[in-house]
């Protein structure tokens, strides 16, 4: 085989340099960096943390959330009237008609004993004529007003007009209402005009375990609540018994019944007719009634 003379041997070397350059063309440039995703950098600058969302911006505390309303939120719950339970029976004395009824309200009914007496009377008055049936009803009234504010269920034994009720009926009231006690409102009428004061009066024999102690216990806290409130016990003493008063006769609930004033002393036959006075006279009723009850 012929020598090849240098200049061929030359060429031959720099073809053969470029079939290389060729096959290693699919490499970067020297100094070029390999390429990468669109805005993802290869590394982070020095001494700073890799991009994040918040990146540059300071970081704010997360917001607070309002709780989700809740449709089984408990209920507030409205506190019970202090005399809620409480059902009272309130026997205004005597009636504005039982004067022009005369037959009626005499004809016998049964005393609770065994005997019968008078369905009812028509009442005493002052001198200068006012009635006890009057006095009664607006003092039980105003009673009714001041413990139905408190809660309680007041019935009154009747309106104020009309005849009776007969004292059976009355006496019954507590239990046919279902009621827890019963106070009767009456005047003194004395002939004299020197007594004055209230008294209470309760059963002397119970013919039932309510007319015993549980009505003394009720007469002792009306006796407190009037003396409290300024009114003076009878010099006859501030509780009385008797077994002849057909209203408490047939009660089977504590009953007391109130001789509020004497209606033939002056001095308290004028304050009667005074309506501060019998709200004073109510406001005592009521404060007795509700001591009783707690």
């Amino acid at each position: 085989m012929p020598t090849l003379p240098p200049l061929g041997r030359g060429v031959l070397l720099a073809v053969a340099l470029s079939l290389i350059g060729i096959l290693l063309g699919c490499s970067s440039p020297a100094g070029t960096p390999p390429a990468t995703a669109p805005g993802v950098p290869l590394s982070a600058a020095p001494d700073q943390p890799p991009a994040t969302a918040t990146t540059g911006a300071a970081s704010a505390p997360p917001a607070p959330v309002a709780p989700a309303a809740s449709g089984d939120a408990t209920p507030t719950l409205t506190p019970l009237a202090p005399l809620a339970d409480l059902r009272v029976v309130l026997d205004p004395g005597h009636n504005a008609g039982n004067g022009a009824a005369a037959a009626t309200i005499a004809r016998p009914v049964a005393d609770g004993r065994g005997g019968t007496k008078a369905c009812n009377t028509t009442g005493t008055a002052t001198r200068d004529g006012y009635p006890e049936h009057a006095f009664t009803y607006d003092v039980a009234d105003r009673t009714r007003a001041l413990l139905e504010a408190e809660g309680a269920t007041v019935i009154l034994t009747r309106g104020p007009t009309g005849v009776g009720p007969c004292v059976d009926v009355r006496g019954r009231s507590p239990q046919v209402n279902d009621a827890d006690v019963m106070v009767s409102i009456h005047a003194n009428g004395s002939e004299s005009s020197a007594p004055h004061g209230f008294f209470a009066i309760v059963v002397a024999t119970p013919l039932n375990d309510a007319q015993g102690a549980p009505s003394r216990a009720l007469a002792a806290d009306l006796v407190a609540a009037l003396e409290a409130s300024g009114f003076s016990p009878s010099a006859g003493g501030a509780l009385q018994r008797r077994d002849d008063l057909g209203t408490l006769n047939h009660a089977t609930r504590p009953a007391v019944l109130l001789e509020l004033a004497e209606f033939r002393n002056p001095a308290e036959a004028r304050a009667v007719q005074d309506p501060a006075v019998r709200q004073r006279y109510a406001e005592a009723v009521a404060a007795g009634i509700t001591a009783w009850a707690r």
